[in-house]
C-alpha cells in the first residue's frame, strides 16, 4: 500500500501504461468486427445505444444486403428515433441495392421526428438514384 506521494507516482507509473493499454483496447477492440448475425442481434437488443450501433454498422454490410435490409426495415418502426434515423441513413448507404425497402423508407418519410423524416428522404433519393 502507498504510503507517501512518491510511493504513489511510482505506483502510477508502473501500472499507468497497462491501463491505458487496456482502455484503448476496450474502445477499439482487438481487431474482430462483428458478424452480420451478431450485429443482426445486436440490433435487436434492448438496449437503444446498441441497435443504434448496430444499424450503423449494418449500413456497411451491402455486400449482405438480402440478409440486412429486412432488420433495417424493421428498426424503421424502432421506439428510439435515433436507430429510426440511423436505419434509414444505413439504407441509404446500399443504394439500389434496397430498393426492396423503399416502400418502408416512403412511409418513414412520414415520421413522427423530422430528423427520421430528412434521413428517410435522402435515403429515398439514393436508393432511387443508386
Amino acid at each position: 500500500m502507498a504510503t507517501t506521494i512518491s510511493d504513489v507516482v511510482n505506483c502510477l507509473r508502473t501500472f499507468m501504461p497497462a491501463l491505458a493499454a487496456c482502455s484503448v483496447l476496450g474502445v477499439v477492440g482487438c481487431g474482430r468486427s462483428a458478424t452480420t448475425d451478431e450485429l443482426i442481434a445486436q440490433a435487436r437488443s434492448n438496449e437503444s445505444a446498441e441497435r443504434v450501433k448496430a444499424v450503423r454498422a449494418l449500413g456497411k454490410r451491402d455486400s449482405e444486403a438480402d440478409k440486412v435490409e429486412p432488420v433495417l426495415v424493421e428498426r424503421l418502426r424502432d421506439e428510439d428515433a435515433f436507430v429510426r434515423r440511423d436505419a434509414a441513413r444505413a439504407l441509404g448507404e446500399h443504394g439500389a441495392a434496397a430498393r426492396s425497402a423503399e416502400s418502408a423508407l416512403l412511409a418513414a418519410t412520414r415520421d413522427r421526428n423530422a430528423h427520421v423524416r430528412q434521413a428517410a428522404t435522402e435515403a429515398v433519393q439514393k436508393v432511387r438514384t443508386g
